[in-house]
């Protein structure tokens, strides 16, 4: 049965409200696909990891290369059960301010896989995307090359720029800042000695990508650099993150935001109950460590900071060593 060229689901024609519906079934796109590219209209589309673990369980059967592909914001890299030899790649490397020194970032992941390279990218300005492609040429095992990681992380995007980068194919997966867009495996070739394979992405629980609104998402997903927002604290505040989260800063210190800009900051100085129906997190006594907002960014505290977290309770926030 024929696939989807953009999201590699199985074409079928007799049900609109399945993946994969065409009205003709020898479109070379379903219409998701479609209107996902010609109106930017996004359908979403239930998955769970079940399903990506699957997918994996078939690639750990091979000893083929994989590209591990994860988001510099959350710096979270799957635990997964692989032998096959690993490059991990940190995308979006773009958003970060400049002087930010991403080979230390890079430096501090911690992981439990086969890691063979590391590499920072950004593949919408082709930052080391060269160094990259004579990565995968060096460690390739066979022709085939799996691209994995949890979904939204840039996987998709980063083929798109190999293929327009390093190939005489005009193939093009479709892409979005949405959650599923790729159902199933899609083989795109590079050259003849080269194929780079398309996963769905593993869901990411606990983001706020999963819970977030079409609305919130043009906010939550930054479009270019973000410069960093310093709040010194003197005393007592509160400070809400758009209608998404708040902050209830109970000592002292400095807080450095690291997220979108799009994003409403607010503060206040007088008691108010909203959003305190929220899940409550608790931090004390942090300094020099980094809040993680899974899917939303980080913030850096220094000096002494204790304060609350109220935001829902399906998002994962931790805490860690500050990376910068």
């Amino acid at each position: 049965m024929t696939k989807c060229l953009g999201c590699g689901a199985r074409m079928q024609d007799k049900n609109p409200h399945e993946e994969g519906y065409v009205k003709d079934i020898n479109s070379l796109l379903c219409k998701r696909c479609f209107e996902i590219r010609n109106y930017n209209a996004y359908s979403m589309i239930e998955k769970d990891n079940q399903e990506y673990l699957n997918v994996l369980n078939k690639i750990a059967k091979t000893d083929d290369l994989l590209i591990l592909v994860a988001d510099l914001f959350s710096l979270d890299i799957p635990k997964l059960n692989l032998k096959n030899p690993i490059i991990l790649v940190l995308t979006k490397a773009d958003l970060l301010p400049r002087n930010i020194d991403k080979e230390k970032i890079l430096n501090k992941i911690k992981y439990n896989l086969n890691i063979i390279a590391k590499i920072t990218i950004s593949s919408k300005n082709n930052y080391q995307l060269d160094e990259l492609y004579t990565l995968i040429n060096k460690y390739k095992r066979s022709k085939n090359v799996y691209v994995i990681g949890y979904t939204s992380s840039g996987k998709s995007t980063l083929i798109n720029k190999m293929v327009h980068n390093y190939s005489q194919n005009d193939y093009e997966i479709t892409t979005s800042v949405l959650p599923s867009t790729t159902l199933d495996l899609i083989k795109v070739p590079i050259n003849n000695e080269l194929n780079l394979i398309d996963t769905p992405g593993l869901l990411d629980e606990g983001s706020i990508i999963l819970t977030a609104s079409k609305e919130q998402f043009k906010k939550i997903i930054p479009k270019k650099a973000i410069k960093p927002i310093v709040i010194q604290i003197k005393i007592d505040q509160t400070i809400f993150i758009d209608d998404l989260m708040r902050l209830d800063i109970k000592k002292g210190g400095c807080l450095v935001f690291y997220m979108s800009n799009n994003l409403k900051l607010e503060r206040f100085y007088k008691n108010n109950n909203k959003l305190t129906n929220l899940k409550k997190f608790h931090f004390e006594n942090l300094n020099n460590e980094d809040i993680v907002i899974k899917g939303l960014g980080f913030i850096k505290t220094k000096n002494i900071v204790s304060l609350d977290i109220y935001i829902d309770e399906k998002i994962k926030i931790t805490k860690r060593q500050s990376i910068m």
